[in-house]
């Protein structure tokens, strides 16, 4: 199952702060939905586990993050892999920075591709719930960023 979602919002902080904050785990990852910790490798790689949920499937996701793609302050790119109630999940998420004044025009977008027995069980509950979570990260981005 591949779930796509995308936007954008104003960020009221410059471009190097809001790309400086979208590149450091430690500022951006306690703002996922259901947050339970994060375990920094090294500048590029870091392991965030979250709680998940989906019917009567419940559990730890565990995702291997990695700063794949930079071009500083103007475009960042995760690629993550991991394991989750049921399943396992590889997604890629990216943020586009556009300047204009004292704010920056976040551009985002992203894939999941979820298989196993959570999307086999769960079926048509999963896509709304990550659409929501997705949601809830933006939002907590938002109000993070000013």
């Amino acid at each position: 199952m591949a779930i796509r979602f995308g936007g954008e919002f104003r960020a009221g902080k410059k471009q190097q702060e809001v790309y400086d904050f979208l590149t450091d785990p430690n500022q951006f990852a306690p703002l996922l939905p259901d947050f339970e910790s994060l375990t920094v490798h090294d500048a590029k790689r870091s392991t965030v586990k979250v709680k998940v949920g989906v019917a009567h499937i419940k559990g730890t996701a565990s995702v291997q993050l990695e700063l794949a793609e930079t071009d500083e302050p103007h475009r960042a790119v995760y690629k993550g892999k991991g394991n989750v109630a049921g399943g396992s999940v590889t997604m890629t998420a990216g943020f586009d920075l556009v300047p204009s004044g004292d704010t920056t025009l976040v551009k985002w977008s992203g894939e999941a591709q979820l298989v196993g027995q959570l999307v086999a069980m769960a079926g048509g509950l999963i896509e709304p719930l990550a659409k929501k979570n997705v949601q809830r990260l933006i939002d907590a981005l938002q109000k993070a960023l000013g």
